[in-house]
């Protein structure tokens, strides 16, 4: 269940899609089919993403942001409330990582940016942090991954005015990685790294389709 502030955020959210950017979600099925945790993973082009890809989903989700954004008392408020979770991308801790696969095994989604930052171009970095390894290594969830076209143009890195421009958001099939998880041969950091390159090979794939 949504909480107000949450609410409100999914609302404006929708909305600044709609008359704003022209917003597509393709395969939308996909998300009203999660059953249970689900790590959604996709390529990070924009401050809009969390915003944009939490409305076009019916349930609450939750997503990292930036730590200092949490240090004003008003945007912490608000940002506790729509189910951010603040993590420090020069070094993310450990307890962050635990946090989530907490929430993953409570039945909850979560959105994961594999890249571990925006791009300052819309080009997607394929070497993926591993962190997103270990979630999936230890939460053993399903991953959907999911790729957003256009919202670098809307509010790129760096910019500070929002842009009228059409953002599109292809939703994929979620991937079960047991067969890597299950692999005892493996190291550790190697399967972390593999799964993670694997997700972002699964964004890289997804392309709006052609009308």
């Amino acid at each position: 269940m949504m909480g107000f502030w949450y609410r409100i955020g999914h609302t404006i959210a929708k909305l600044l899609g709609k008359f704003m950017f022209s917003y597509r979600v393709f395969n939308r099925e996909a998300f009203d089919a999660m059953d249970g945790g689900t790590i959604i993973a996709s390529n990070h082009v924009s401050f809009l993403d969390p915003p944009l890809i939490g409305s076009a989903i019916r349930t609450p989700i939750y997503y990292f942001a930036r730590k200092t954004l949490f240090d004003h008392p008003v945007s912490g408020y608000l940002f506790t409330r729509c189910n951010a979770l603040p993590v420090n991308q020069d070094k993310p801790e450990i307890s962050v990582l635990k946090q989530i696969i907490e929430l993953l095994k409570q039945e909850k989604q979560v959105l994961i940016f594999p890249e571990g930052e925006r791009s300052w171009d819309g080009v997607m970095n394929m070497e993926a942090q591993p962190g997103i390894g270990m979630i999936v290594a230890k939460s053993k969830k399903p991953v959907l991954p999911i790729r957003i076209f256009g919202a670098e143009k809307a509010l790129p890195r760096g910019g500070k005015k929002l842009v009228r421009t059409p953002v599109q958001l292809v939703v994929g099939e979620p991937i079960n990685f047991d067969d890597l998880v299950n692999d005892s041969a493996m190291g550790t950091k190697e399967k972390y790294q593999l799964i993670a390159n694997r997700i972002m090979e699964a964004i890289a794939a997804l392309e709006v389709p052609v009308e």
